[in-house]
């Protein structure tokens, strides 16, 4: 599948990485990951940190599928509110959900120290409230993660606008929150696998696998194999045609970033912002002083539908940015589509699939997948350790 389209903004400023092989010769390992995104980068490092020999396979070119159109904002809120989503899978299990994505997120801060050019910054994240009835909502929200050990505060509107001047009926403003540039961070954490003993191909595509004693056989289109004890699929939104995940949907999603700007007024903290609308709107700053805007999300159709929305879409991004910072001239300097997608309950699937012996997943469906993948990681490494994890049952993926 063709995951953006337009130009986006990672790709346009880290560039194109120098190639890597393509797999030539029959490999052996512990754990093979398919994929090279984000989510692979992360599972690689993960387990080559806890001592296992990992090769590391894409059909592309690392992180130039959706983490290539990824606006990178690192947050612990799941799409399905705190309040919602314990309705639907049970208050406890709801509060889990949210202390693990917050935990994740410190987590994430922690890993990237260390690393070089990630442009990772903490930030607050500042949620609208969009409409009085959003306000009433958004203030027991609120209340409810504060209970659970999450740091969050309500703001009335007359604060939101005295300090950002951002139109809204109130705000949850908590942490912790970050942004960050995904395609450096992928291809950092890449060069860190390999520095621990990764071997990485690229442009070599599974095209199916075999069950074998201990382990699984990955096939791929050049006639090449490579025997693991485990297989990690990391594919995001582009599943290999030999794996079935129906419990998704797919949205088209739409991006701007504008040019630099020489100040940011009143938002000059440069929260994480978004809103309760549904479709939301969300942005973000850069490292270079741009905004990044995103939303606008449709379902998904096809690629070429999804791209000739790109220009309507990215005009209204544009007046949705003049209407948050009317007194800031901005001009929009890239654009881009992607596609997505999203599970009923907001969580990603991590985990074993009694479909699939031998393979682990690591899909961070949801608008927050950098998030997700982290957790992954953390979950996956654990499972290929043999150790457990009291909050595998949240992301199973038979639920």
């Amino acid at each position: 599948m063709n995951l953006h389209s337009g130009t986006p903004f990672w790709l346009a400023n880290n560039g194109i990485a120098p190639a890597r092989p393509t797999l030539a010769a029959p490999e052996q390992c512990d754990v093979v990951i398919c994929g090279a995104g984000v989510t692979g980068a992360l599972v690689a490092d993960a387990l080559t940190a806890a001592g296992r020999d990992v090769v590391i396979i894409d059909r592309r070119e690392s992180g130039l599928g959706s983490t290539a159109a990824s606006t990178a904002l690192l947050q612990y809120e799941i799409d399905v509110e705190l309040i919602a989503l314990g309705e639907m899978i049970g208050k406890e299990q709801a509060a889990r959900a949210y202390r693990a994505s917050a935990r994740a997120v410190t987590q994430l801060a922690q890993l990237v120290a260390p690393l070089e050019g990630c442009d990772f910054q903490p930030r607050h994240s500042l949620y609208l409230a969009s409409t009085r009835r959003d306000a009433k909502r958004l203030r027991a929200e609120s209340d409810a993660r504060s209970a659970i050990g999450i740091e969050t505060e309500w703001w009335p509107r007359e604060r939101v606008k005295a300090r950002y001047g951002f139109p809204s009926y109130g705000a949850i403003r908590s942490q912790p929150a970050g942004e960050i540039d995904a395609l450096a961070l992928t291809r950092a954490l890449l060069a860190r696998a390999i520095a621990n003993g990764a071997r990485w191909y690229e442009q070599t595509n599974a095209r199916g696998y075999e069950e074998r004693a201990g382990g699984v056989r990955l096939l791929t289109d050049n006639g090449v194999h490579i025997d693991a004890r485990r297989a990690v699929c990391a594919t995001g939104y582009d599943l290999p045609k030999f794996l079935a995940q129906d419990s998704v949907t797919l949205h088209s999603t739409y991006a701007l970033a504008t040019e630099r700007l020489t100040h940011f007024g009143a938002w000059d903290d440069r929260c994480l912002v978004w809103e309760s609308a549904r479709p939301y709107t969300y942005m973000r700053t850069t490292d270079d002083r741009r905004v990044i805007v995103g939303g606008e999300d449709v379902p998904f159709r096809d690629a070429a539908w999804r791209d000739r929305l790109l220009p309507t879409k990215t005009r209204k991004l544009e007046e949705r940015l003049a209407r948050l910072l009317p007194s800031i001239a901005t001009e929009t300097a890239f654009e881009w589509a992607g596609t997505f997608a999203e599970t009923k309950d907001g969580l990603p699937f991590i985990g074993r699939d009694a479909r699939y012996p031998g393979f682990l997943f690591a899909l961070g469906y949801g608008g927050n997948g950098i998030t997700f993948s982290a957790i992954a990681a953390e979950l996956l490494t654990a499972e290929c350790l043999g150790e457990g994890s009291p909050d595998a049952d949240l992301y199973r993926m038979d639920r």
